[in-house]
């Protein structure tokens, strides 16, 4: 088997996916002639040009207008089932996805709309596909902590849905100081903590999430690398990095796959992971992903197995879900590799 054919074939699980950020430009379209939603494109061929960012907040600006077409939990569903259609048609077995709660309550919906539509699809996917998942809601750190406490109280008579917090939105001047008090009430809560640092921000951004948000693991994390200390620190640690290479490429955090972190980051031990974050706005699903950072990077047949298996390790699955998957994947492994 080569690399490729090894690649679509393997097990895998994501760890850093934006259940918004699998809203496809025909599903866009759809969304919008079903709820009557005035779009500023007249084709599907109009959104995809649009689809052209040289910042995370050129991304984002699109990102929240296409949000607008999610109007009913139906829509959620719908949204959340096409993405997991896909993760079955590329071996994913287990996937944590994010939500955006202000995102939609900030238009008028209810909190329930977006999570009854979303957990509706993942456990009927479960029952029916094998995908096991967990769901992390995130808050927007554009927005302020009172904002966040909000969402926290919407969320607290829904915890048996959802698993975790995160960050996510804008890094740059919104560091992690700013939702210190938020994430100790979600953790007090029994909530499990996450953030996005270190895509644009610096290496102190993902210290100060470990350090004063108490994270579990580091989305995105490329930042790390530019401080030897705190690598050797995440790396003792084995904190999972949930690395996100043609988002990277798509937001202009690296000009070259060539360039990405994920090698070096493995090199130096840490727990880095391969997912595909936004997918339908940065050009490609986890497969995809996989490929084109083997290509750019010529990652080995090993390479790529530890990345794949790290993304177990670094799952949030409970002990035996894990060790079955791990051992499934390293029969995969033993089995396809040269």
């Amino acid at each position: 088997m080569d690399i490729t054919s090894f690649i679509a074939n393997m097990p895998k699980a994501e760890l850093h996916l934006h259940i918004e950020g699998t809203l496809e430009p025909d599903m866009m379209m759809s969304l919008a002639d079903r709820n009557k939603i005035a779009l500023p494109y007249a084709s599907v061929d109009e959104i995809r040009a649009a689809y052209n960012f040289t910042s995370l907040q050129d991304f984002l600006d699109l990102y929240y207008q296409g949000m607008a077409v999610l109007q009913t939990p139906f829509d959620f569903y719908d949204l959340t089932n096409a993405y997991l259609a896909r993760c079955f048609a590329q071996n994913v077995t287990h996937v944590e996805i994010f939500f955006d709660p202000q995102g939609h309550t900030a238009r008028g919906l209810t909190f329930e709309a977006a999570l009854d539509g979303i957990t509706s699809a993942l456990d009927e996917t479960e029952r029916s596909l094998g995908i096991t998942s967990k769901l992390i809601m995130c808050f927007l750190r554009h927005l302020s902590e009172e904002d966040a406490f909000e969402t926290l109280e919407a969320a607290l008579p829904h915890k048996d849905r959802i698993f975790g917090v995160g960050l996510d939105s804008s890094e740059k001047d919104h560091p992690p100081p700013k939702f210190m008090r938020v994430f100790k009430a979600a953790r007090d809560a029994g909530f499990t903590a996450v953030a996005h640092a270190g895509e644009e921000g610096s290496a102190a951004n993902v210290a100060d999430a470990i350090d004063l948000l108490e994270i579990s693991r580091i989305d995105h994390g490329n930042a790390v690398l530019n401080d030897a200390i705190l690598t050797d620190r995440v790396s003792a640690a084995q904190i999972p990095l949930t690395m996100c290479p043609l988002s990277n490429l798509k937001l202009c955090v690296v000009d070259d796959l060539s360039q990405h972190p994920v090698r070096l980051a493995l090199q130096a031990g840490l727990l880095a992971t391969i997912n595909s974050d936004d997918p339908a706005y940065f050009g490609g699903y986890i497969s995809e992903n996989f490929l084109a950072v083997q290509h750019a990077l010529n990652l080995s047949f090993e390479e790529i197995c530890q990345l794949g298996r790290n993304a177990y390790l670094g799952s949030f699955m409970d002990a035996g879900q894990k060790a079955t998957a791990v051992a499934a994947f390293d029969a995969f492994a033993a089995e396809n590799t040269p």
